[in-house]
């Protein structure tokens, strides 16, 4: 997920400096990495600490939780390419991003304190889920609905479900194990799913 991919819902103004977007971003991700929470963060806060005035974060945000919005989602890469040969190829691919992605501390911890505080603010959260949770879940949904139709996949399989599965163990292994050490990890989260759902 790039910085302009979030900003594209943004109205056009003046031309914006790359430069200071990504200064402001990073400083959001540091605070919040640092353990501020979304409540504590201010755009006083955030300006002192990329170095720029709050009219820059404002002339480029309307408020600090749609700029918070873009910085969690800069943390989420772009859906991988998918070979689209086998569907335990393209498992494979997708869960092996995650791994990694998970396997930063800075990204692990930002998501942590963050999504401590969804409840407060689900309408942050909703926007974050569309930015950049939701095309992840579209695409790991098109490629088990095509394992169904080519045979691949139980034809009753609830596709949710081994969504689910498959994600959440990923999860689990990040938050509880040495992800980032087990370059194998993907390969076995999704051969131990599908020795359940293949036929």
């Amino acid at each position: 997920m790039t910085m302009q991919d979030a900003a594209a819902a943004r109205p056009a103004g003046r031309p914006r400096s790359e430069k200071a977007e990504k200064a402001i971003v990073e400083a959001t991700l540091d605070l919040i990495g640092e353990g501020m929470g979304i409540s504590e963060l201010s755009i006083e806060a955030i300006a002192a600490r990329a170095g720029v005035g709050k009219t820059t974060i404002y002339r480029r945000w309307s408020n600090k939780e749609d700029l918070v919005v873009t910085a969690l989602a800069a943390l989420k890469a772009p859906v991988p390419p998918l070979a689209g040969e086998s569907v335990r190829g393209d498992l494979v691919t997708m869960i092996d991003q995650m791994r990694t992605e998970s396997g930063h501390v800075r990204t692990r911890c930002v998501m942590n304190i963050a999504m401590s505080e969804s409840d407060r603010y689900p309408h942050l959260f909703d926007k974050f889920r569309q930015l950049a949770i939701e095309p992840r879940r579209a695409a790991m949904r098109a490629v088990l609905e095509r394992g169904i139709a080519n045979g691949e996949l139980l034809p009753d399989l609830d596709p949710e479900m081994a969504m689910a599965m498959l994600s959440g163990t990923v999860i689990w292994y990040t938050k509880w194990g040495q992800a980032e050490h087990d370059a194998g990890l993907a390969e076995r989260i999704v051969d131990q799913v599908l020795s359940g759902i293949a036929p």
